[in-house]
């Protein structure tokens, strides 16, 4: 599985970013998308998750409210809306897949991941 991860960049507080994850390669029958972000120095963290039916499987604390996450199956991708950006929003966005259903939000769940993509929110 290949997982292209792109719309990252630089914006400004309150601003808002969408973040696309293409899959290709091998495909599964069930499976869990997720989206993680690690920011310098810190530990890579769980943003949000969904299922291969398009169920959200939720999302992380400091982002709920202001991220969405979706999917398009026709197109293999994921999305992940982001709003109201802040600064404590930036680090590098990794989307990851599970080849199963998990609610686990630790990233060593996760088999298959993208290469990253940067989001800097200035304030």
């Amino acid at each position: 599985v290949q997982l292209q991860a792109s719309g990252g960049g630089l914006v400004q507080a309150g601003d808002s970013l969408r973040l696309s994850c293409t899959a290709s390669g091998r495909t599964f029958r069930i499976y869990t998308m997720g989206w993680f972000r690690q920011a310098p120095g810190k530990e890579r963290e769980f943003v949000a998750a969904i299922s291969w039916s398009g169920g959200s499987l939720g999302y992380a604390d400091s982002v709920k409210g202001r991220f969405t996450i979706s999917d398009d199956n026709s197109k293999n991708t994921v999305y992940l809306q982001m709003d109201s950006l802040k600064p404590e929003d930036t680090a590098v966005y990794y989307c990851a897949m599970d080849p199963g259903y998990t609610r686990n939000r630790s990233p060593l769940h996760y088999n298959y991941w993208g290469q990253g993509t940067l989001v800097t929110v200035s304030s």
